[in-house]
């Protein structure tokens, strides 16, 4: 079984080659982009099933002893979110290979996109198996050298002004990583996750809280916690849609799962728990008052997308194994649902021509269809029963009363506001775009052009046809939320058994022993 580990790297590594030497041919690519990603997926649920019922599976690639091999880990919260990844891996690259037989791929261009995009996959699988500290620096550095080619593809005026703004910041959050490796490495000789919870406790409690806050204001930022959010709003909205929609359903996670493995295991002794509390709170309440004074739908929900970041901050501030578990529950549905929206508003924008709730309008009879795919995973998001977002929701307040705390408890009324909020804010612009009808109007107008130079954002695009397989992959990550809530018993069962072996950090004998196997 532990042959298989490496392959969820390497197979996206050689997928990405052979589509740059059939960089003319869009059906080779296609073929190959598609059969590497499922291939991971299978692999990932083999995985999965194997470290849920057993033990977690631990690979020293090439054979060289720790530390100075490279340890991969295998544990059912890395399994799990490798599976949810490939799942919208794949969806996203269907939806992309329709929108570029539609657009001549202008949005997306075949001989760029698909080697970026399987390299984007290969660094988010590294970074969710990595064992150690520089081998997840070297899979956040594959996802930023990635997703600066995916992010300023069509080469416009605003989409390379985000991007340098967003590989700057990538880059700052790269080097105070580099610098807590570093330092690190000259304080403990080691890099390897597990001897370093292990020998952590020979530092002085003040060398171990610089260590620890160097780690997670580096993970903050690309996990998008506020007040180190500010990149992501302007960032995002302005990418292609299937750029957009892989984005904010998957680079954030990676730093939010790179701050859960910190906190739990290298520093499971280090009480923050109080400060993760405050940054939760702010993350969820600054967050979606921008999603409710948005007017344009990308940046609605970008900031969604901040704000409900702040609920895994939540979760893991608790600290307790029911926590963990419903965290991770939180972070499949999120991932799921927030990509889901993203092509949904993609659709949106390619039938209306605009994805501004002030111009957009009457699509409820135009295009039922859209409005459907928009709707379900909207409320989803929202935290209506009976849907996903309700039970990660439930599963992380019940896990906080437990608790019971007076903070605690501040923060499950403000994840309720929070929610409400969001609901408020995806359901006002539900309203304007759909039931509004068609109506041309002076004031309107100029509140449009007031909001394109005030953000600087396009709100207005050409109409243009929507291909089946565009609303099929659409359709299918729809489904893929409501399986979320018709199978979220055995779903949680398996996230509440992987947040229990979160409070059982794993010791450097384990790593020896399974990496000799």
């Amino acid at each position: 079984m532990s042959s298989l580990v490496p392959l969820l790297v390497a197979l996206p590594l050689i997928g990405a080659a052979l589509t740059l030497i059939f960089g003319r041919r869009r059906r080779f690519q296609v073929a190959i982009s598609v059969v590497t990603l499922a291939a991971v997926l299978v692999i990932a649920a083999i995985l999965l099933v194997a470290v849920d019922q057993g033990e977690p599976i631990a690979v020293s690639v090439g054979g060289w002893p720790i530390p100075f091999g490279i340890v991969l880990y295998v544990d059912p919260l890395a399994a799990l979110l490798v599976l949810v990844s490939s799942i919208v891996l794949i969806a996203v690259l269907l939806f992309s290979i329709g929108q570029g037989a539609a657009d001549g791929d202008e949005e997306t261009p075949v001989s760029i996109f698909y080697p970026s995009y399987l390299i984007l996959a290969a660094g988010i699988f590294n970074a969710f198996i990595a064992g150690d500290l520089f081998n997840l620096y070297v899979g956040f550095e594959i996802l930023l050298v990635a997703s600066y080619v995916l992010i300023t593809l069509g080469s416009t005026e605003s989409r390379i002004r985000t991007g340098v703004v967003y590989i700057v910041v990538s880059l700052v959050s790269s080097i105070l990583f580099l610098s807590a490796i570093a330092a690190i490495y000259a304080s403990l000789g080691t890099v390897n996750m597990a001897q370093i919870a292990a020998r952590m406790g020979e530092l002085p409690q003040d060398v171990q809280l610089v260590l620890h806050m160097l780690l997670l204001v580096a993970f903050s930022i690309k996990a998008a916690v506020f007040p180190l959010s500010f990149w992501l709003p302007d960032s995002y909205p302005t990418a292609p849609a299937p750029v957009t929609a892989v984005f904010a359903g998957l680079l954030t996670k990676v730093g939010v799962y790179a701050i859960i493995r910190t906190e739990t295991q290298i520093f499971p002794n280090n009480d923050i728990n109080l400060l993760l509390m405050v940054i939760a709170l702010a993350t969820m309440i600054v967050g979606v008052l921008g999603a409710v004074a948005q007017a344009e739908l990308k940046r609605i929900l970008s900031f969604t997308l901040v704000s409900h970041v702040g609920y895994m901050i939540f979760g893991l501030a608790i600290g307790t194994a029911a926590a963990y578990g419903a965290t991770i529950y939180y972070i499949v549905h999120h991932i799921i649902v927030q990509t889901t929206l993203f092509l949904a508003v993609g659709l949106i924008e390619r039938r209306a021509g605009s994805t501004s709730i002030l111009r957009v309008k009457g699509l409820m009879r135009a295009a039922p269809v859209i409005a459907v795919l928009y709707f379900i995973p909207a409320v989803n998001l929202g935290g209506l029963p009976p849907f996903s977002g309700f039970i990660g929701k439930f599963a992380l307040f019940d896990a906080g009363a437990q608790v019971g705390t007076p903070v605690v408890m501040v923060l499950i009324v403000g994840g309720i506001v929070t929610s409400l909020l969001t609901l408020y804010a995806l359901m006002r612009a539900w309203n304007l775009s759909f039931w509004r009808e068609e109506e041309d109007s002076s004031e309107t107008e100029a509140r449009i052009a007031h909001l394109g130079r005030s953000t600087g954002a396009a709100v207005e695009t050409e109409r243009r046809v929507i291909p089946r397989i565009m609303t099929a992959a659409t359709g299918g990550m729809v489904a893929v939320t409501l399986a979320l809530t018709i199978f979220a018993g055995p779903l949680l069962d398996i996230c509440m058994r992987a947040g229990e072996l979160l409070t059982q950090p794993v010791t450097i004998t384990q790593i020896d022993e399974e990496a000799e196997e």
